[in-house]
This record gives structure tokens, sequence and C-alpha cells, in this order.
């Protein structure tokens, strides 16, 4: 053999010996990753046709299959769709998955590690393979007076057990019909999606974890977990002018009313939501304190991975001015209800935060249990004893602040009202954080669109009775 062809020959077995050392990694590592890619359509035709486990709120599946006289043999089937659909997802021939149907994908259709055993046994037996079923934390009374009280106007809520991390609630509106994605009938659906993507109102937008929002005065919590946390007390005087300069600007923050004096303790600040004292307070504290407060409670990470969570932000570099705006939940501040949620759980929970799921078990077809999910702790975002003094000072903004239609007979709530700028060209948004420790639960609601004017907008007006309905509904 002359040398050209030697030359030839080694460079053509190197590239065989690359192929097959790509294949075999394929194989060994990325089967999971090319299985659930939605674009992966042969792997989605086989998937089509199997008998997809279900989804389960307490012991109702809310998702389900069931047999269809056509190719794809199975039927998915969305039972009160629009409540549930910012968790469920869709499962699409032509638009692939969402929601707990994506992340769940590989145990809903039998594919799942765990489920290699019963696989070998389904193939031996030529049976059909069957998805195990989902197990969420969701509460259906709590799904549905939320959905309720939220009445069409677009906004989300969410509810968390603080105490475990598990989401009792999560809504949002408007909401679309899974159904109509997942039907057979291939034109219909294309039709459907056209129109759901082209709806100005964004019914597939998970407003609860997957959008952020300006909190407005909700993120006054934050700041006074971070003024506690310096060594200051509920007690603490701090000044409150009928208005606050910004620093460096001509610009001024002003109240919505009276304060209450021109110096005022914290305890007063947060029960009257003053934004001239919060301001002062956040350049009194700097940019750093807040952040590193907001980051304890979860601003920056990325949660709920189930859902796709997007992480909520406090901004990097802010001046002064910008962190006095910060300060009040204004600026760059940013956050999903899910986060708003975490950060009154946080308080509640003597300043732990645990980390939120929506999945508790994961069933096989013959309901043996392949996977379960224990409460795990996320960060400590404070001192038990300075969340305690927040605690009462949110309870007190309850009982005797801005917070008062979030009361519930019987129950000691404890709450935060905020009202964000939006993009000008709308109301204000509406916010209410809140808990409870009978139910032990943590809510926010965020009311995009009240329908109400700039002035008549509030969050203790329009959010602040919403909590209350998610927490009566689960007492």
């Amino acid at each position: 053999m002359n040398g050209p062809i030697r030359k030839v020959s080694v460079v053509v077995m190197i590239m065989f010996l690359a192929l097959m050392l790509n294949s075999s990694y394929a194989y060994v590592f990325r089967t999971d990753a090319l299985t659930n890619d939605p674009n992966n359509r042969r792997v989605r035709d086989a998937q089509f046709g199997t008998d997809r486990g279900d989804i389960l709120v307490g012991n109702t599946p809310v998702v389900t299959s069931k047999p269809s006289n056509d190719r794809y043999e199975y039927q998915r089937v969305y039972s009160q769709a629009p409540l549930y659909a910012p968790v469920t997802g869709y499962y699409s021939f032509l638009y692939g998955s969402a929601g707990l149907e994506q992340s769940q994908n590989q145990a809903l259709s039998g594919a799942g590690d765990a489920q290699f055993l019963q696989r070998m046994v389904d193939l031996a037996t030529g049976k059909k393979p069957t998805g195990a079923s989902i197990q969420t934390t969701l509460d259906a009374r709590a799904q549905r007076a939320a959905y309720r009280a939220l009445n069409g106007r677009p906004g989300a809520v969410v509810a968390l057990d603080y105490s475990t991390g598990e989401v009792r609630a999560m809504v949002s509106t408007p909401s679309y019909d899974p159904n109509s994605l997942a039907t057979h009938d291939l034109d219909a659906a294309q039709k459907n999606w056209t129109s759901l993507n082209k709806d100005s109102d964004q019914p597939m937008l998970n407003r609860a974890a997957k959008n952020v929002y300006p909190p407005g005065s909700t993120f006054k919590v934050v700041t006074s977990a971070a003024a506690l946390e310096s060594g200051m007390n509920e007690n603490t005087s701090i000044p409150a002018p009928a208005s606050y300069k910004l620093p460096n600007s001509t610009a001024v923050i002003k109240n919505a009313g009276s304060c209450g004096g021109a110096q005022i303790s914290l305890k007063q600040a947060l029960q009257v939501s003053c934004n001239s004292a919060f301001a002062g307070l956040g350049v009194r504290l700097g940019d750093g304190a807040i952040r590193k407060q907001a980051e304890a409670f979860g601003f920056g990470k990325t949660q709920l991975s189930d859902i796709g969570a997007v992480p909520s932000r406090f901004p990097e570099k802010p001046d002064a001015a910008q962190t006095a705006m910060s300060a009040i939940g204004q600026f760059e501040v940013a956050a999903t209800p899910l986060q708003m949620a975490m950060v009154a759980a946080g308080v509640a929970n003597d300043g732990v935060v645990m980390d939120p799921y929506i999945v508790s078990q994961v069933r096989g077809a013959d309901l043996s249990v392949l996977s379960t999910r224990s409460p795990r702790q996320l960060s400590r975002a404070m001192s038990a004893q300075n969340a305690r003094q927040l605690k009462d000072m949110m309870i007190n903004v309850v009982q005797n602040g801005t917070g008062r239609r979030a009361q519930v007979s019987g129950v000691t709530v404890g709450g935060k009202t905020g009202t964000a700028k939006s993009d000008g060209r709308r109301p204000p948004y509406a916010w209410f954080i809140a808990f409870s420790d009978n139910p032990q639960v943590a809510v926010a609601v965020f009311v995009q669109d009240s329908g109400a004017t700039t002035a008549e907008t509030s969050g203790g007006r329009f959010a602040g009775p919403i909590a209350a309905a998610v927490i009566e509904a689960l007492r």
C-alpha cells in the first residue's frame, strides 16, 4: 500500500472512530435530552399513541388519557381546563408540551428511568406501556377560590404552605383550554394555536411564575427585613417627610396621605405604607444591604423548575436615587407572584424560606411510588427574632393599616399592600402578600388590570380580598 492510500485509510478510520464515539456518547449521555426534545417528531409519534399517565389534584385526575377511535389510540383530556392550565400545560402533537406535561414527560409517557423494569415486563408480555401518574401539591379549594376571586381580570395568585414549600394554589388569568391544542384534529389545533398566540391578553402566559412585574409597596417587606437585620427594630424612629426629594435629582417621591408625623416608627411606616420613609430608609441602608436581603428571600434564583419559573431581580448598580425608588419596589425591581409569596412565607416561617415545589409524588401504573419529594430549606432570610418582629408588623398592617380588607374572621392574618406603576398607559398593578397561621399558608395576589381608574386602584382594595378568599377556602 503506497503512502497516499495509507493516509486516506487512516483519515477514514479516524472518521469512523469519531462517528462511533459520537453515537455511543449520544446513546449513553444524551438519550433523555433527545427523547424529551419537543422537536423530536419520531419520539412524539411513538409517544402520542401511549396511555399517558394522569395528573392529580388530591385524588382527582385533572388530566387523563382516554381511548380514541383514531390512529393515535388515546386522547389527552383536561378537565376544569382553564383552572389548571397554567400548571398542567398542554400536550400537543403539533406543538409539543408545556408545564407539567413537559417537565414530567418521561414519567407521564412511561419512559422514565424508574419505569425501566415495567417497560421490560410490558415488552415481554406484549402489553402496551402505561405512563406514571403525577401527584401535585395543589389544593382544589384554594385553586377554585383564587380563580373565582380574580373574576377574569388579568392577574395571578400563588399560595404556599410556608412550612414545607408546597404550592397550594397557582392561578393565572385569563387562561386557556389545553383541549383545544391536544385535539387530534390537527387543522383545528393549528387554528387554535394561532388564535391563542395572537390574543393580546396572552392567555397562555403563566403570570404567577413565568413573568416579572414591579412589586410596588409589597417590596417594603424586604426593605423592612433588611432594616431589622441591620440592627433596627420595629420601634426605631425614621424620618417621614411629606415628600422625599431623590438624591441628585429634581424628582420627588410623594405619599398617598399623611404618614402620621415627621418622625415615625418602622412599624408605623409599614402600617401606612409611607413612601418617603422607605425611600429614605433605602438610601440609608444602601443598595447592597437590600439586594442581599432580596437574594436571601430567593431573588436572582430560578424557582420551581417543574413550571419553568423565571428569576425575580433587584437592580445591579443603582445610584442613590434609584436605590430610593428600589426600596419601595419601583425602578428596575421586578418579581413574580411566586417570589412575593416566598417573601411572605419566609417571614411567617420564622425567617426560613422553603424551596417551593408542586409535584409531591410520581406513582407507577400499579400505584407503586416511584419517587417522593420531601420539603427542603432554600435559605434563612433573617433571624427568627427579627422575623417575628416583622410578622407582628405585617399583622398590624391588616388589623390597623392599609390591609384591612384582607381580614378573615377568626384568623390572624398578616400582610402588605402594593400598588405599582406599570407602563404609564394602563392603571397601576395591584398587589397583596399575606400569611396566616391557621391555615398555615402564605399568599401573593397580583391584579394586572383592576378595571378601575388609576386613582381608584390599590392593592388593599382589589388584591386584599382575594388573599382573604384563598385563606378562607383553606380553613
